[in-house]
């Protein structure tokens, strides 16, 4: 067999295509940095919980970042210190970051690495109707703790139908500006932000799953990048703790929901939305098979061959 080396790793010269290798698709870096700017109420703390629970076991650390009252848009100066920190932390590396931060583009700071960017979203409806639950009567995850709008019993539906703040069209804008960044044209329910968003999850996003197939995007991720999700899939088929459920969450009517699809803001949260699934659906159907009712991740199927010069 002719081997030749390939920057960091020996490449094997396979004969056929027969011949299963199980290379990672990405280099097993220990200078990796994984940024998940979580949407909220997508299943983040389910996925999040997943990462905590490896960490050890696969050696990297993870990193919550923290923002002053949520706030997903950073100062310029807040800006470069998370890139310096991020790039330059070695003692935090590999490293695996999460918060409610808007996506931010790592080259304007002149920095040579990027990190990998993945996310999750959600039906917008069924985001904020979970969301507009989680605000008045907590989850399983933390059923003790008081929430802002605890003691508020009414329904999702009777705040459509009285026109209440908390379930306006403009509370479905939000995955939007997630994706589309720290710009001024993000936060204003722009066709510009819609363009903008969709560019980063094709450009800048190594994986974007939807929460409604959430096994899926884990399975996929562990068969990219193993250096941080090797056991994962298994894990979140056999630890189910890690599932957090919004209380007293009530589905709502059709006419609820008719109401809000009226919205320009609905109609362009939701090209997202399909979007996004679009994307996903197609990775996945280049990267996974079903079988027997299991899912499982395709083996390598390129190779090299005909390396020169030869070696003796």
């Amino acid at each position: 067999r002719t081997i030749a080396r390939h920057e960091v790793r020996e490449v094997e010269q396979r004969q056929t295509r027969d011949v299963v290798r199980d290379w990672p698709a990405l280099p097993e870096s220990d200078d990796l940095v994984i940024i998940y700017n979580r949407v909220p109420k997508t299943a983040s703390t389910s996925f999040t919980n997943i990462a905590y629970d490896l960490c050890g076991k696969n050696r990297f650390h993870v990193l919550h970042i923290n923002t002053t009252k949520n706030n997903p848009v950073m100062s310029l100066q807040d800006q470069v210190r998370f890139v310096k920190n991020v790039t330059s932390w070695k003692e935090m590396k590999p490293g695996f970051y999460h918060g409610h931060v808007a996506y931010l583009d790592f080259t304007r700071f002149g920095v040579r690495g990027k990190p990998i960017y993945i996310n999750v979203v959600r039906d917008p409806i069924e985001r904020l109707v979970s969301y507009y639950y989680f605000l008045r009567f907590g989850d399983d995850y933390r059923p003790g703790l008081r929430r802002r709008k605890q003691g508020d019993k009414k329904t999702f539906d009777e705040c459509v139908s009285s026109g209440g703040s908390d379930c306006a069209p403009e509370k479905l804008w939000l995955q939007i500006p997630f994706f589309c960044g720290h710009y001024s044209e993000c936060n204003v329910g722009s066709r510009w932000a819609l363009e903008q968003a969709k560019y980063n999850l094709v450009n800048e996003y190594l994986l974007v799953g939807v929460t409604e197939e959430l096994e899926d995007f884990i399975m996929m991720l562990e068969a990219a990048l193993p250096r941080f999700f090797r056991g994962a899939t298994e894990l979140y088929r056999t630890k189910k703790s890690h599932l957090r459920k919004t209380s007293e969450k009530k589905p709502p009517t059709k006419e609820s929901t008719t109401k809000l699809q009226q919205s320009d803001i609905w109609k362009m949260e939701n090209e997202f939305y399909e979007f996004a699934l679009e994307q996903f659906q197609f990775v996945r159907a280049h990267g996974v098979r079903e079988k027997d009712g299991e899912l499982y991740v395709l083996a390598q199927n390129f190779f090299y061959e005909k390396i020169y010069p030869k070696v003796n």
